[in-house]
Formats: structure tokens, sequence, C-alpha cells
């Protein structure tokens, strides 16, 4: 037995290290990869008569996890690009004289609909330098297109087609199900436009939740129309009339009316190219991606030391510690600390991308970048969403920019807690209790909330609304009487936003970038990015577990609304009620 226990601990401490041998092997290759490329690559690479191949094919994200490369590696994760290297690319390639033009690829642009916007703009101050934009599709989504609208010329494959239909966003309801098998969410909000929780509370849509919906998307397609309709030299009248009749369906039709130029196979669109740029239809065309113009990028200014700090608060708000996708306090009050301490960083700018979460993080995180503003100019840039605790903790910045298709404000609160009474009754299960004080119990989710316990949570829900409200008015310079005008969970878009004064100007994360820099009185300076998140062995492990790749892919494939009905109903957390100040679940503009 004893030699059994030996060897099986033998065995057990050589696989151990051969795994852990292998990931550091794998992570010295990467490091000396990385090296070698950034080293060994220069803009000077890059020939003659060269064109910029965009090829849009990639999720976009405002920060990318360090862990991808290894992620990816390993097949767990999909690979990511980070849309400033996009947009730092396209102003690259309007730069360089050896880039004639960009071909773009757009069909299915995996990003927001502010993020697609910042990179219409990059290219739309591409295409001013002078230089052509091309763009082929076999089939154009709405967004793809919204986005290839930009190019002098469009073609699409004769198969092909376009997808220009209008806006909407679809809303999954629960409540027959929930009475149907007993599994409920007991909903305490404050804020009639508060619609992250009434899929839970009714089986249609409330009026309220579908004006906000309504005017919302309406809000949106008033930029998206006007944009194409001028790049296209177009009525907005006839864009809605090819929209509401779907006459770009077929490509044919969609040549006829006005939104695309040309049909072809990409074998000929690649011909048309060569001519552009004039080469021989014998030669190669010499298209270059982002990965090469990044590398001979020279971004780092040598001998300058100031510094602007970015910190990217991408993801819901959660108890925790926090990463790259998701904001916790832990690491992101370090990260503001960081920036603040740091005497080389003369400004910050905080890109928000988060639909909100947990209250109560909200207002640490907001009181972070309180102490952090008496220090240094604080200017936020929200990207594809900042709304509910997404607006909390930027409220108070000196600055705040958006996108005019941000999604922001829902200044509203809420708490949700999972309720199984009705399926434990039809199970033969029944919860008995021994209390010393008639509220001992508090929540249980085999018992209907009781009067006190409801009572308590609005008294909490109200004082954090009452809260968020002051925040808000002190931080725009508002009336509290202003702010409950547009708050009560009403969703805004940045354009929306702008015109009732809950952001102060409309751009990007560069505009934001160069209003801090003002603030700062710096001419000169070099970016860096917060927070810095380190990977450790037990998230590589973590990573490396089937089961965890499993359940992420069954969370996936669920609705929304449903997965957070699982997600509260085996949290530790929710224990405790959970004050939270979010977005509405199922806003998915499509």
């Amino acid at each position: 037995m004893n030699f059994l226990r030996t060897f099986l601990a033998s065995v057990l401490g050589t696989l151990t290290a051969l795994v852990l041998g292998g990931i550091i092997l794998f992570m010295l290759i990467a490091g000396i990869a990385s090296a070698v490329n950034s080293e060994g690559s220069s803009s000077a690479l890059i020939r003659d008569n060269s064109i910029f191949s965009l090829k849009l094919d990639l999720p976009i994200l405002d920060n990318v996890p360090g862990s991808q490369e290894f992620q990816v590696s390993l097949g767990l994760d999909a690979e990511s690009v980070q849309l400033i290297d996009l947009v730092t690319a396209i102003d690259l390639a309007k730069a360089n004289d050896k880039i004639k033009g960009i071909h773009l690829r757009s069909e299915y642009v995996q990003a927001g609909w502010a993020q697609t916007k910042t990179l219409r703009d990059a290219l739309v101050t591409f295409k001013e330098s002078g230089k052509f934009i091309s763009a082929y599709g076999d089939y154009f989504t709405q967004k793809g297109y919204y986005l290839a609208s930009v190019a002098d010329s469009i073609f699409v494959n004769p198969n092909g087609g376009v997808e220009f239909k209008g806006l909407a966003s679809e809303v999954l309801y629960f409540k027959d199900f929930e009475d149907e098998y007993g599994f409920k969410m007991e909903v305490i909000r404050h804020g009639k436009y508060k619609s992250a929780v009434e899929p839970y509370l009714s089986n249609t849509m409330s009026e309220a939740n579908r004006e906000q919906i309504g005017s919302l998307i309406a809000s949106l397609w008033e930029t998206i129309g006007s944009e194409i309709a001028e790049a296209r030299n177009m009525s907005i009248d006839e864009l809605d009339a090819i929209a509401t009749e779907l006459k770009a369906n077929l490509v044919e039709n969609a040549v006829k009316v006005g939104l695309v130029d040309q049909i072809n196979y990409k074998s000929e669109y690649i011909e048309l190219l060569k001519n552009k740029v004039g080469i021989s239809e014998d030669d190669k065309l010499k298209l270059v991606d982002y990965n090469d113009l990044l590398a001979g990028n020279a971004a780092y200014k040598k001998g300058v030391r100031d510094k602007i700090a970015v910190i990217y608060a991408q993801g819901p708000i959660l108890f925790g510690d926090g990463n790259e996708t998701q904001i916790g306090d832990q690491v992101f009050v370090e990260a503001i600390e960081e920036a603040v301490k740091s005497k080389r960083v003369k400004a910050i700018v905080l890109r928000v991308n988060s639909p909100g979460g947990s209250a109560m993080i909200s207002d640490i995180l907001w009181n972070a970048l309180e102490d952090a503003k008496k220090e240094k100019p604080l200017v936020v840039s929200m990207g594809n969403v900042a709304a509910s605790g997404g607006y909390y903790i930027a409220c108070n910045a000196d600055t705040i920019f958006a996108d005019p298709m941000t999604v922001t404000g829902s200044i509203g609160v809420f708490a949700t807690i999972p309720n199984v009474k009705g399926f434990t009754d039809d199970i033969g299960i029944n919860a008995e209790h021994v209390m010393t004080h008639k509220n001992a119990v508090g929540y249980s989710p085999f018992e209907p909330i009781s009067p006190g316990f409801r009572k308590s949570a609005l008294e909490g829900i109200e004082h954090v609304y009452e809260t968020f409200k002051q925040r808000v008015a002190d931080g725009r310079n508002l009336s509290l009487e202003e702010v409950e005008i547009l708050a009560q969970g009403r969703v805004w878009t940045g354009l929306q936003a702008k015109e009732n004064g809950l952001v102060d100007a409309l751009g990007g994360l560069d505009a934001a970038i160069e209003a801090a820099a003002e603030l700062a009185e710096i001419e000169e300076y070099n970016l860096t990015s917060y927070p810095k998140v380190e990977t450790d062995f037990d998230d590589i492990f973590a990573l490396m577990s089937p089961f965890a790749a499993i359940e992420t892919k069954i969370k996936s494939a669920l609705p929304r609304e449903f997965s957070a009905f699982i997600e509260a109903s085996t949290s530790e957390e929710n224990q405790a009620l959970q004050i939270q100040a979010r977005i509405p679940f199922s806003l998915d503009i499509k």
C-alpha cells in the first residue's frame, strides 16, 4: 500500500511538473515571439502601392484580457481585437504614403453600435486624406453595411445581399413560465422605466418600457440613417422606404436602390483593386493587416515623461476582485489609486462599457473616482453602454463624452431574489422555521417574501435611489427635480443624453483623451492603461477545466433573463439582498 501511495504521488508530481513546465515554456515562447515580431517588423516592410486589408471578423473589445493569447492557443476562447488598436492602425495607414487605400470587409461586425461608429468615424477621417476605401462583402448585415457605407464603392457577391430593415429590440417574458413551474424571481424596484426586472413580473411589455425602447431605437436610427444618407447621396425618406419594403434583400435590388455600386465575385473585385493602385493583373496584390501597421508603430514617445491613464471599466459591476471583463472593487480601486499616486500620470480617462450591477460596488468606485478628481483631471469616455451603475461611476467626472449611439442613463434601482416555493410545494418539500423574532428568517427561497423583509428591502432601495440621484445632481450640476425627470430607470442614447445634460459632449475615446490633456495642460504625453491584471496559475487551471467551457457554452445559449435567474438561484451572494443599479438585461438592438 505504501508503495502504491508513493508511486501515485510520484506520477501526480511528474504530471503536475510537466503541465507547469509546458505552461511556462508556452509563455516564454509567446513572449519571445512577441518581442521578435515587434523588433523585426517595421513600416519599412510595407511596400509601395500597398492596400490596408481591414477585415473585421473578430470580436472587438474595449480592453482585451491579458490571458487571451493563452486561451486562444488552447482553443478555450476566440481571438479578439482591441478597438483602440484598430483606430490606431487606420490612422497609421492614413499617414503612410505607401498605403493607397483600404480594402474593407465588414459583413459581420462583432462590435456594439457605438464601437462601430468609432471605426466609421476613423474611416471618414482616412477618406478625407484623399485615399480610397473600397468595401466588399458576400452578404452585409445591417451593422456591417452601416460601416461599409463610408466606402467610395461597395461591391457585393452575385449571390449575396444587404440586410437593411430598420432596428428592433426583442424582449422575452417569463411570468407564465414562473407560474407554470414554480420558479420565480421576487422583485423590488424603484423607477417606472426599470425594465430590467419586467420579464419576471408580466408576460407583456409595459407602455413605459415600450415608450423608452421605441425612443431609444428611433434615436439610434436617426444617427445611422443620416450618416448612410450622406455617404450614399440619398434622402432619409428613400432609406426609410428601402428598409420598410426590404428592397435591398436581393443583390440586384440593392444596386437598383443605390445601396450597392457593383456586383462582382471576389476574384473580379481583386482585379479592380489592382487596377486602382496601378499594378498589372499578373502581380500579386500587396495587402497589409492591422498587425503589420501596429508592429512598426512607435506609439511610445521616447523622452516624454507625462502620461494619461486610461482606465478600462468593461463588463458588469460585481462583488469580487474584478478583471478586464468584470468590474470589481479591489482591482479597480487599486487601478484608480495607482493612477493618482503616479507622478507621471497627469490626467485620468475612464472608459466605461458597462450595463451596471451592484449598487454598493458602484458607490465604492464612485467614491474612489471622487477622491481621484480632487488630485487630477478626470474625463469619462462612454462606449457601447454606460448605464445605471455604469452611469453612476461616470456622473462625477469633470467632462463626460458619449458616442451618439451609446446607451446610457437608466438611473434607477432594483433587487431580485429567487423563490422556488411553487416548485418545492409541487414535489413535496416543505420548509419550517423556528424564530426568536417575527422577521428573524429574513429571506428564504422556500417561502414568499414576508411583509417585514419587503418593507426593509424597499427602504434600502429607496435610500440607494435617492443617493444615486444626489450623485447625478452634484456631478451634473442639476437639481434633484431635474434628475428625477431624467431618472426612474429610463435609458437614453448618447445623442439624447447630450441634449438633456447627462453628458457634456459627443465623441469617442480619442476626444476624451484630448480633453484630458487640455485639462492637464500638457501637449505631449504617452498613454498607460489600467487595470493591470496578472493571470496566475489558478486562473490558468480554471480556464483549462472542461467543465468551465461547457458551463460557458450552456449559459451563452440561454436567454439572458433566464441566465440571470440561474445565476441568482445558485449564487451564495443572493442569500443576502443585492440591490442592483443595472440596465435591462434584454436590450439587444438588431
